[in-house]
């Protein structure tokens, strides 16, 4: 992975190289970079398969990290690629026209992150939370204990426990 990398930085500004296993690294770039990068990848180095793209919140930090992993078969080799963007009105290019498969991530981290991908296919209608009307779920300042209790009755009989304690106490019934 590292000759790949340099042979990359010739071509693109990239940050550095994380590499997890020997079989597995990630690269964070800028958003402007990730189309030509993800066609120099599946045209001259093999990453022909859109693994998943996914998102994370780095709420503190005023971000997503948008992580699209890709893979190359015949290499037996993964290759994960790092955008980050701002969470204030977090957009992104659709990449559905390279892989169509990003269309339903796109669909996915819309709804459940709020960030768009302006022209992917179906990005504005309802995926998973028809009639969804409070922030997106996935983002950090939702606040699910909060919407739990505003929309779920309460049963009665119903008790939390601590999970360390109450395994303690089964196992140990005696405080041995």
């Amino acid at each position: 992975m590292h000759e790949l990398h340099e042979r990359l930085k010739a071509i693109f500004p990239l940050g550095e190289l994380t590499v997890q296993r020997p079989d597995l690294a990630f690269i964070t770039l800028g958003r402007e970079h990730l189309r030509p990068l993800l066609l120099e990848l599946r045209h001259r180095h093999g990453f022909t398969h859109l693994v998943l793209l996914t998102a994370v919140d780095w709420i503190e930090e005023g971000c997503f990290q948008l992580t699209y992993l890709l893979n190359d078969r015949a290499g037996a080799r993964d290759l994960g690629l790092r955008v980050m963007l701002p969470r204030e009105g977090a957009s992104m290019e659709s990449i559905h026209d390279l892989w169509p498969t990003a269309a339903t991530y796109q669909r996915e981290l819309r709804e459940m992150f709020g960030i768009d991908f302006p022209a992917s296919p179906g990005v504005d209608e309802p995926f998973i939370l028809e009639g969804w009307r409070d922030i997106p779920p996935y983002r950090r300042d939702f606040d699910t204990l909060k919407f739990a209790e505003e929309n779920f009755n309460q049963r009665p009989g119903r008790a939390t426990l601590d999970p360390a304690r109450h395994m303690r106490d089964r196992l140990h019934p005696e405080g041995e």
